[in-house]
């Protein structure tokens, strides 16, 4: 069988543009990043949190990742295995990698195809609680053939073999630091999670959880003339206003992530004339996901929020379709995005031939049908409004992070299921709490302490199979799983797993992409979470800043090492 997937013109291997003007490393000085979720830990296993995963990759590097456009290319990697050059197996059921020479570890010692080996062991260890175990999917070994050389093997054949190891998502790991934090003990590294050692353009100096990063240049960095900067301030915290002004307006920073704001309050910053807004469309997509556990603090610790409580409400797909159709998606887009968001009633909204077109009722507001669907249920409207069950009022705790945009929705679709019947507490969290990795913390999206909670994520590269696989059966974060897990909503269904390892062992892209929108419209379907906004990425940029390109499909500072000042 000939592997046929639309990403293989990234077989060659892809040179990044040199900055030609730089002729030796750090001669650019200092770079300020500010990103207001901060930073809670830099292991990207540990954190599904965007803010910790792209901290991380300044760091931690893959064998491959995808550029700007969605192509993918060699990183730590010589070039992308295929079918074609021999690098993936004729039956799809091994892919052998081959390191670059001579790389290093910041450190100074080798890195080896054996620390490949520990890092794949490291997230497939059944207590270790891996937030990126979906890049492990199906595999059976991870060998060290020689110490340049990394083979792959799957239990079926994988036509898309590209998981271990590809994007900022799925980084190799030292393993002489990492070698006592298998298992359960992985939280407790804290040395080795604040301060990896790896083959990335920085090393940390200084880590403060949810603070501040200090970096310096990696002297053992392969190329000679990269990083241009010296050092880094990565500085997390404050809001998504304050981090747009300090670049475009004041000139503090030098780049701010992710400017969830108003599109006229960006405008507005733009013209301080210090910086400018970059934008991109990928496949972000604002969404609420819905428990379908039950997070009662009145259960006990191991039982709330696990599938050994079904929520008593939430389990009724009627209320859960009720919800949906109650929420104006127009005009969340118009009072929060503008023309960088779309109304969404996919997960997978992006590329176009994996974006299903079944669901788009949910794009009409429909309060007369969400009351229909209530009253099906047996929700019985109250003299305050507010519906009854066998004396339950219908009362939702709606949690999320503190932003102006979200609390702005929030506060929408608060009103809007109050006018179904349906009351909503609403609470926000500290970003950096919120999408952090504490498995102690209550308040992390993954524990999901509430009935629903609302954020935005996607998935690298340009095919969804991995961020599918998120919502297989036991994929949920439990105290087993140190509260680490991408099945947020806990949903569990055999046709759902079944269709999706038949995606898994499917090579044509086009039968690929018809089982991708079967799978998400059984997700949509259910109600298991309630697509918004297809967002798009907005990030601020000095005008002194040079060799940035806004990356939708990997993490977003893909090629820090290029980033150079221009004046």
């Amino acid at each position: 069988m000939k592997l046929k997937f639309a990403l293989m013109g990234a077989a060659a291997s892809v040179a990044l543009i040199p900055f030609s003007a730089m002729a030796e490393r750090g001669a650019s000085g200092h770079l300020n990043i500010i990103y207001w979720q901060a930073p809670s830990i830099l292991n990207p296993y540990l954190s599904g949190g965007t803010k910790d995963v792209d901290a991380s990759s300044l760091i931690l590097e893959p064998l491959a990742r995808f550029n700007e456009e969605g192509v993918m290319v060699p990183w730590l990697a010589e070039s992308i295995p295929t079918v074609e050059n021999g690098g993936v197996a004729e039956d799809l059921l091994s892919i052998t990698w081959v390191l670059r020479e001579g790389l290093l570890w910041s450190d100074g010692t080798p890195l080896t195809a054996a620390d490949a080996v520990f890092s794949a062991e490291y997230c497939m260890h059944p207590e270790g609680g891996c937030a990126q175990r979906r890049y492990f999917n199906d595999v059976t070994s991870v060998e060290a053939i020689d110490d340049r050389t990394i083979r792959v093997s799957f239990e079926v054949p994988m036509p898309v073999p590209y998981g271990p190891f590809v994007t900022g998502y799925s980084p190799i790991i030292q393993a002489a630091q990492f070698a006592e934090c298998l298992g359960p003990r992985a939280p407790e590294c804290t040395q080795a999670n604040f301060y990896p050692i790896g083959t990335g353009p920085f090393v940390v100096d200084d880590f403060r959880p949810n603070d501040v990063i200090s970096l310096s240049a990696n002297p053992n960095y392969r190329e000679p003339d990269r990083p241009h900067f010296a050092t880094v301030t990565f500085k997390g915290g404050g809001d998504a206003a304050s981090a747009g002004r300090a670049v475009m307006e004041t000139g503090e920073m030098d780049y701010a992530w992710n400017l969830q704001l108003a599109p006229d309050v960006i405008a507005t910053m733009a013209r301080g004339g210090r910086g400018e807004p970059v934008a991109a469309f990928g496949t972000l997509v604002e969404r609420i996901e819905v428990n379908l556990t039950d997070p009662s603090p009145d259960l006990p610790a191991d039982i709330r929020s696990t599938r050994e409580a079904p929520h008593p409400i939430l389990t009724d797909i009627r209320v859960r379709e009720a919800l949906s159709r109650a929420i104006d998606r127009d005009l969340l887009v118009e009072i929060g995005f503008g023309q960088m968001g779309l109304p969404t009633c996919n997960l997978v909204p992006a590329p176009a031939m994996f974006a299903s077109d079944a669901n788009d009722d949910c794009l009409v507001q429909d309060q007369d049908r969400a009351r229909e669907l209530l009253d099906e249920a047996g929700w019985v409207p109250g003299a305050d409004g507010i519906r009854a069950k066998d004396g339950v009022r219908l009362v939702l705790d709606y949690q999320t992070s503190t932003n102006a945009v979200r609390q702005d929705f929030q506060a929408l679709i608060q009103q809007w299921w109050r006018e179904i019947g349906v009351e909503a507490n609403l609470r926000n969290i500290n970003a950096s709490v919120f999408f952090g990795g504490d498995p102690a913390s209550p308040d992390t999206f993954q524990r999901f302490s509430a009935d629903v909670e609302m954020y935005a994520n996607n998935f690298p590269g340009a095919d969804p199979e991995q961020y599918l696989g998120a919502y297989l059966c036991g994929r949920e974060p439990r105290p087993s799983t140190q509260w680490q897990g991408e099945n947020i909503p806990r949903f569990c269904d055999a046709e759902y797993d079944a269709l999706h390892q038949q995606l898994s062992q499917t090579a044509s892209i086009d039968e690929r992409a018809t089982i991708a929108r079967e799978l998400n419209d059984i997700l949509m379907q259910n109600y298991v979470l309630i697509p918004l906004v297809h967002r798009g990425r907005v990030s601020a940029v000095s005008a002194t800043l040079g060799g940035t390109l806004l990356n939708t499909w990997d993490v977003e500072l893909w090629n820090i090492a290029d980033w150079h000042r221009t004046e």
